[in-house]
């Protein structure tokens, strides 16, 4: 019978100022061009008969700013992560207090799939993929909260008061990728050491675009959650504002990103 596995702790664990030349490893380079509505997958992109010009030049701006974010620490990235014991009741995560499980800190609320199904197919939500309450297995959830910091704004605003709008934008774009890589490389840790249930894992940086790792990270306000509202409730969990910086808006949105 599947037991499910134990993370290494219970509770938050808060990250400052992770190092910027391990996450820059991380980062996937696709969306960045996307940004500047250039469509291709990298390093395709860069040999591409209409668009191959604009991208290359494009890339290289970028990595000649990413060596300065490197080199200038224009970026502290923060993070925090939690695990908490948890089982399902139908679409609800309940997670309590301790391994007692007879103390409720929060429920999650999913959502299941509303689509009409060929082949008898389930209509699936994530509560599935936690052991039910009534199977007696003590299962767990985890959570995270990743930034690449606040400094992005300053340092974004004082090149819109230069006028120069190119380095603004991509100075934004940058640090979007450097939060997703921090994402990507905190999950890998998470995997590896912390939850530690795949720690002989061994896939390269470029290799985990593809997940093909065991193991999701849904986000609220995505396709397997859309429901935007669930961040409140993650957001409380991890004290998302004092231990990452980070605060929702009044539409659900982090800030910073």
């Amino acid at each position: 019978a599947y037991e499910p596995p134990k993370p290494s702790f219970t509770g938050v664990k808060v990250f400052e100022n992770w190092d910027l030349t391990e996450l820059a490893r991380y980062i996937d380079w696709t969306p960045f061009f996307q940004t500047w509505e250039l469509k291709g997958r990298y390093p395709k992109i860069l040999e591409d008969e209409a668009q191959g010009a604009a991208a290359r030049q494009l890339f290289e701006d970028a990595q000649a700013m990413l060596k300065r974010i490197i080199a200038e620490k224009w970026f502290a990235p923060r993070g925090v992560i939690g695990f908490w014991p948890a089982n399902a009741l139908g679409d609800d995560i309940r997670l309590f207090t301790d391994e007692k499980r007879s103390q409720e800190l929060a429920t999650f609320f999913t959502l299941r799939q509303q689509l009409t199904k060929r082949d008898g197919k389930a209509n699936v939500a994530l509560a599935d993929f936690v052991a039910p309450a009534e199977c007696g297995k003590p299962d767990y959830i985890g959570g995270f909260i990743v930034t690449a910091g606040i400094e992005e704004v300053a340092i974004a605003e004082r090149f819109e008061r230069a006028n120069d709008d190119y380095s603004s934008i991509m100075v934004k774009a940058l640090a979007d990728r450097f939060a997703e890589a921090f994402a990507e490389r905190m999950h890998e840790k998470v995997r590896k050491e912390f939850w530690g249930y795949a720690s002989d894992e061994a896939l390269a940086p470029d290799e985990l675009i593809g997940e093909p790792y065991r193991g999701i990270r849904p986000a609220p306000g995505y396709p397997a959650q859309p429901d935007h509202t669930e961040k409140a409730t993650l957001f409380r969990l991890l004290d998302g504002e004092r231990n990452a910086g980070v605060s929702l808006t009044e539409s659900y949105a982090m800030w910073p990103g």
